[in-house]
């Protein structure tokens, strides 16, 4: 199965929505739900980097490794996740805007900073590397928007080295039949389908090849996720040009959680090896 929509429309969505994006869920350009606990409370941001440390634990990465960092929006986790693990990291996103945005950020570094990076413009269905380049590869809430899911993971599978580990995150789908209202404020608004729920998106990774070290069911989270970016959408008045779309999204974003709740939607987390 592969979604209605394209990598086309998906790229042209990304590239006109940076910055609404940057207004409600990070203004340094992050973009990727969390994993709430006792040391986040309610808190988005801090929920993200729950999630971005505890990928970087369960996917063992370290200075020595060599990191593919699969749909990597404006550079921000690339840039942390070598800042603070020491290891060398290549970005790859399907929106011009956002890769540009990664290069400039990258070109404000130190020398040293600078040679750890690398940004560039590519397809996850097309990787412009050879067989085996990488240790790791990393990707938060990309692949569910590329319609040809097959291919992202034997892209995947092809571009890692022997023991090579992929950490991810998806959108699931718990159950194949959707309300109305989850059709057009997920499926719709997000530009996404998926055959995968979270048993069978394992199968998919097992008949590529991968070992699976590690998965989790984030569903809760996802739930969580979506009502504080509801609380987070600015409410702005009527005058504002963007008053009217900040209260659909705002709709939109409460909408999800319930589709969350429905079993209409879900997300997993997965730690596999080649």
């Amino acid at each position: 199965m592969s979604s209605r929509f394209t990598e086309q429309e998906t790229e042209e969505y990304y590239d006109s929505e940076d910055a609404i994006y940057r207004v409600v869920w990070d203004e340094d350009g992050s973009v990727h739900w969390g994993v709430f606990d006792d040391s986040t409370g309610d808190d988005f941001l801090k929920a993200g980097a729950n999630l971005d440390a505890m990928m970087v634990t369960k996917g063992r990465i370290d200075a020595s490794s060599n990191v593919l960092d699969l749909g990597c929006g404006n550079g921000t986790i690339a840039i942390w996740l070598s800042r603070n693990q020491g290891c060398h990291v290549t970005g790859v996103d399907l929106s011009g805007v956002r890769v540009q945005n990664a290069k400039d950020k990258r070109a404000s570094l130190s020398q040293s900073s600078q040679e750890n990076l690398m940004f560039e413009k590519a397809s996850a269905t097309d990787l412009p590397f050879e067989d085996g380049t990488f240790s790791h590869l990393w990707s938060q809430a990309t692949i569910y928007h590329v319609p040809d899911k097959k291919t992202v993971l034997e892209e995947a599978y092809r571009v890692l080295g022997d023991g090579g580990i992929m950490v991810f995150d998806d959108l699931i789908k718990p159950q194949p039949n959707i309300s109305a209202a989850a059709q057009e404020f997920v499926y719709d608004r997000l530009l996404y389908d998926t055959p995968y729920s979270f048993e069978s998106y394992q199968d998919a990774l097992k008949a590529e090849g991968f070992k699976i070290i590690e998965a989790q069911d984030l569903s809760p989270h996802l739930k969580t996720s979506y009502l504080r970016l509801s609380e987070r959408t600015p409410k702005v008045d009527s005058s504002d040009k963007n008053a009217e779309h900040y209260a659909w999204l705002s709709n939109a974003y409460q909408e999800t959680a319930k589709a969350v709740d429905r079993k209409e939607l879900g997300w997993g987390l997965y730690i596999c090896q080649k």
